[in-house]
């Protein structure tokens, strides 16, 4: 293999392992946040048991996110050294705002679990709130410069260096607000469902257990929420794509030729050699009207790119599928809740729905892997986009296969650690009679 696919390999095993833990750093902190508040505005003991839980749970995930983002840091630099040098001026400003953001989270992490009895409820509750706070900021931050990549701004290109650099321009490029929000209501939305799918679990063992009946209740509404406003943050992606990037629009739909009323194609597997998607369940002019607005809008086709400027509308187009059908998904069952939570509370709790809330429970994270597949493929040949090539932006050092192997076993570990620590919290929770909010009576064993 080359210095180019194995660097590829590794990042791309760094990212999708990271990134899980990204998104629990800004989800959890928020639903730990909302079960305190509520102890403070009832008084019930139930809620402050599982802010409590849920607080150590993200202690466990911040610590384990914080080594592998430690990792990745360093790998940025021996892998893609050339990016570095050409960009880390550039992007400076971000990262180190999200390095403040980052012990900002950290600091009142600290406060958060072990000051239940050393601080005020109040103090206590703005600790919670100033971690949730740092996590969302830490996650706008660093995916700006993910945005500044595919909508470079803020500087000049002069004899092949960039000069004239506005940091405060680099942040507000074109694409950070679309991917900001995006990322964020993902992070939501799959921290949301994620927890009350091991909620939802538990309730199918233990139905009266008013515990897990609270937690689902929390985590599910903001993971519905997050979900069901995803679409609109999604259209609104799209359509900056299909302004800004509209090779990456072609092989996210899997479309070769330049067309008016282009369709848009559900399922498919493109063939590049032979320019056509195959298989794919077409719905005629819909392509045009969602990317533009207008039916008849022209989109422009992979065919009218060299080949060396083109993605692999492959592995795009699979994966901007999943993340659709996984957002689907969660907004249908989102959806479903609220109604079932409106007009007949108990229903919430019912077979049927808490195995589609288990269904769910994993979707949130695959759509945020899937979505990123897209955003990283879909740039390709570019790092930067039309500024720099991956090619060469790589490292011109060999012998990256014993390095590759050494990382994967590192996060291997970390990610056995990180299952065994929260399997020990999860493993034994309260009993609390439903609808009551008393004193736990006994613990419910896995």
């Amino acid at each position: 293999m080359t210095e180019l696919v194995l660097a590829r390999a590794q990042m791309a095993m760094l990212f999708a392992f990271h990134i899980l833990f990204a998104v629990a750093g800004i989800g959890m902190p928020v639903l730990m946040v909302i079960a305190e508040g509520a102890h403070l505005r009832t008084g019930k003991p139930v809620y402050a048991e599982l802010a409590r839980r849920w607080g150590r749970g993200t202690a466990v995930l911040f610590a384990v996110g914080a080594v592998s983002g430690t990792v990745l840091s360093f790998e940025l630099g021996l892998l893609w050294p050339r990016f570095m040098e050409f960009a880390g001026g550039v992007i400076g400003l971000p990262f180190a705002l999200e390095g403040f953001a980052f012990f900002t989270e950290a600091i009142f992490l600290g406060i958060y679990v072990y000051g239940w009895e050393k601080v005020s409820p109040r103090l206590h509750l703005a600790a919670g709130c100033l971690v949730a706070l740092g996590g969302i900021l830490s996650g706008v931050f660093v995916v700006s410069a993910n945005a500044w990549m595919n909508s470079p701004a803020g500087f000049t290109l002069i004899a092949g260096r960039p000069a004239n650099v506005s940091p405060l321009a680099v942040m507000a490029n074109p694409a950070w607000k679309t991917e900001t929000i995006h990322m964020t209501l993902a992070a939501f939305a799959a921290s949301g469902f994620a927890v009350a799918g091991i909620h939802a679990f538990r309730l199918l063992r233990e139905p009266r257990n008013g515990f897990h009946r609270v937690a689902l209740g929390i985590a599910l509404s903001v993971g519905g929420v997050a979900a069901v406003l995803q679409p609109i943050s999604g259209d609104l992606s799209a359509r900056f794509v299909a302004r800004n990037q509209p090779v990456k629009l072609a092989a996210m739909e899997g479309q070769f030729p330049t067309q008016r009323g282009a369709p848009l194609r559900i399922g498919g597997l493109p063939d590049a050699a032979e320019e056509t998607t195959r298989y794919a369940l077409e719905i005629p002019r819909g392509l045009s009207l969602l990317a533009f607005h207008d039916a008849d809008a022209e989109v422009v086709g992979l065919s009218a790119f060299p080949r060396d400027e083109r993605p692999n509308p492959v592995p795009v187009h699979l994966a901007f599928q999943v993340m659709v059908a996984c957002g689907i998904a969660l907004a249908a069952v989102g959806a479903a809740g609220a109604i079932l939570g409106w007009k007949r509370r108990e229903r919430l709790f019912s077979r049927p729905f808490l195995c589609a809330v288990v269904a769910c429970g994993p979707l949130g994270l695959l759509a945020v892997e899937a979505g990123w597949v897209v955003t990283e493929l879909g740039r390709q040949p570019w790092v930067i986009h039309k500024v720099m090539r991956t090619s060469d932006a790589v490292t011109p050092v060999g012998g990256l296969a014993l390095p590759f192997a050494f990382f994967t076993l590192i996060y291997l570990v970390l990610g056995v650690f990180a299952a065994r620590l929260l399997r020990k919290e999860l493993g034994a929770s309260p009993f609390f009679p439903a609808g009551e909010g008393d004193s736990p009576t006994a613990p419910g064993e896995v």
